[in-house]
């Protein structure tokens, strides 16, 4: 279509043929995910089987570069075919704007001419001969004969008319020029460079190629997206959309889809890891500090992604908003029985150390609990910007943090967990809750939102600082539903009320946060308040408090440390509390070896 667009031609235009073409493209993406899919499933899987060696690893290297460069051809391809339906979209809008100006200027008995220009009968009466008043011809955006300022002459009634067809004519016509040439801009950068191989520069051209097509089909895809749904309501909507339109919704909005809770995993996962390529391409491009530590963390994610550990990986959630967003899941949480769900706390972020510690936590999890239950996922949820204060300064990290990015994480993070309920398969799934440092704070803020967390029959606190309330009973799944692991030597566990820590102002002045808490617990010994609230150990919380080992101590002859506090999911380094937080997501709490409250 060319810059002197017609009325008649966009008349005439064939919306069909733009959408033939969008099949097309439609059919090579999908061969091109059909191809990355075999190599992902059954090459590389059978590879890592039955070979080793230098030779095999070479091989496993050319396998994954080949899924890569179809992973590109489908995103590539998907892009075109919606770009094309968003245009016969657009385009078809226009027709039938035109097509009811043109009807109601053939009923009138109005003559649209070429040129959009239209002409009038003769009509009425004049007020002082009473003849007809002669008709004329007008254009689009012109003034139609109004009444003179005498009121001697009246107007032609089918003057208004033409001028309102003439109106609407043009504007149907300049509309359709204006898509016209935005998506002819969109298409002409759709091109690939010559080669075979996809190198990161290439996927930073397709995340911009993305994001020209997500902004071109916003009336075509993605209003339609109900972010406002239920997760319920959700999963009935994909469940009710065609074979294509999934296609192209996975193809152009994949960090719209892979992050709405209510879609099934499988789903999710499959739009994440496309949107984690994207995201890539898309920070390589911008080369500052905060792009730079997120793609660390995306790099090591796609890393384990791809290197066929178990048990399998479910991509839930991936977004550089923030601190970085993450959400990976061992074992599929649709068809597992028990589903764990833990918040990391104080310094996660979306980073190298995340992805190599967190994401090991969910692991040694869901490897604990499927010893007891092999229908069990478990998953690590970063969904919210935890406090980026310094980890090892833990009394001045939790006094900038406060509650408000607990109170937010929980309420998103109750609306992942409603999502977990709308698509797990089970009659009557087993869900638990676990937090950890900051996290648990998140949990319990999770707990006084909307009735409690949806569907969650038990919480696990870890390293706790305190969870907002001061009673088990008052995190809504009963106080014996509520476990606690509670280092010796975990300094956090311990941290001094706020009120303590006023009282420690005079050794914050003089060595720091940690002089502070070491003269605030001083100052009060035994008492059961900590930062958040009642200590979730202390008898007064009343919840159940399971065996763990001691851990380091904070002062020895090496310095100060910490690592008390972190080693609760490592079945190397806290053996039993690894296997306490496995027994408790497997549904067999009753098998716990239980410690004295404080």
């Amino acid at each position: 279509m060319s810059s002197t667009l017609t009325w008649a031609q966009l008349r005439d235009l064939k919306c069909a043929e733009l959408e033939g073409a969008a099949d097309g493209w439609g059919r090579a993406s999908n061969l091109a995910d059909a191809g990355r899919d075999h190599i992902d499933k059954q090459l590389l899987n059978a590879l890592r089987g039955t070979q080793q060696g230098e030779a095999a690893d070479a091989a496993v290297g050319r396998l994954r570069q080949l899924g890569r460069n179809f992973q590109y051809v489908y995103t590539e391809c998907g892009l075109l075919r919606t770009a094309l339906n968003s245009l016969a979209h657009e385009m078809r809008a226009q027709q039938r704007a035109l097509r009811e100006a043109l009807d109601d200027a053939d009923a009138l008995k109005l003559t649209v001419h070429a040129d959009g220009s239209v002409t009038y009968p003769e009509a009425g009466e004049g007020l002082i001969d009473g003849k007809p008043l002669p008709g004329g011809t007008l254009t689009g955006g012109g003034v139609p004969g109004l009444l003179p300022a005498s009121g001697l002459v009246a107007p032609n009634p089918n003057a208004a008319n033409a001028q309102d067809i003439a109106d609407r004519v043009q504007k149907a016509v300049r509309t359709a020029a204006e898509i016209d040439w935005r998506y002819t801009r969109i298409l002409r950068k759709l091109k690939a460079e010559d080669g075979l191989k996809v190198p990161d520069a290439t996927w930073t051209d397709a995340a911009a190629d993305a994001a020209a097509v997500r902004g071109a089909a916003r009336g075509y895809l993605k209003d339609a997206i109900p972010h406002d749904a239920s997760p319920a309501e959700r999963k009935a909507w994909w469940a009710g959309l065609t074979q294509e339109q999934r296609e192209e919704y996975l193809a152009v909005y994949p960090d719209q889809i892979g992050n709405l809770d209510g879609i099934p995993a499988v789903v999710r996962d499959a739009a994440n890891r496309d949107n984690l390529q994207l995201l890539i391409g898309k920070l390589e491009g911008q080369g500052d500090e905060k792009a730079e530590t997120q793609l660390a963390g995306l790099r090591e994610i796609d890393r384990q992604l791809n290197d066929g550990r178990k048990p399998p990986m479910y991509l839930l959630g991936i977004g550089d908003e923030g601190n970085g967003r993450a959400i990976v899941s061992y074992g599929n949480p649709d068809t597992a029985r028990n589903v764990s769900a833990y918040v990391p706390g104080l310094g996660t972020s979306l980073d190298e150390e995340f992805a190599k510690s967190d994401l090991k936590r969910a692991r040694d999890t869901a490897i604990g609990t499927q010893r007891h239950d092999s229908s069990s996922a478990a998953i690590v949820w970063l969904g919210y910007d935890a406090p980026q204060a310094p980890v090892d300064d833990p009394l001045g990290s939790f006094a900038v943090a406060g509650d408000e990015r607990a109170e937010k994480g929980g309420t998103v993070y109750n609306g992942f967990m409603r999502g977990l309920v709308a698509t797990n398969e089970n009659e009557n799934p087993h869900l638990t809750a676990i937090g950890h440092s900051y996290g648990s704070r998140t949990v319990g803020a999770a707990t006084q939102q909307g009735g409690g967390i949806p569907g969650v029959d038990d919480i696990v606190l870890v390293g706790s600082p305190g969870v907002g309330v001061d009673r088990a009973e008052d995190l809504g799944v009963g106080k014996d539903h509520v476990f606690v692991g509670a280092a010796e030597h975990d300094v956090v566990t311990k941290l001094p009320s706020k009120q303590q820590a006023a009282v420690g102002a005079m050794g914050l002045a003089v060595g720091g946060p940690t002089v502070a808490y070491l003269a605030g617990d001083i100052a009060d010994q035994g008492d059961d308040d900590l930062w958040f609230g009642k200590d979730p150990a202390s008898k007064a919380f009343g919840a159940r408090r399971f065996h763990v080992d001691e851990g380091p101590q904070l002062v020895s002859g090496d310095g100060l440390s910490i690592d008390a506090h972190s080693q609760y999911f490592d079945p190397e380094r806290n053996a039993v509390s690894a296997d306490s937080i496995a027994l408790v997501a497997a549904g067999q709490s009753r098998e716990l070896k239980m410690e004295e409250l404080r």
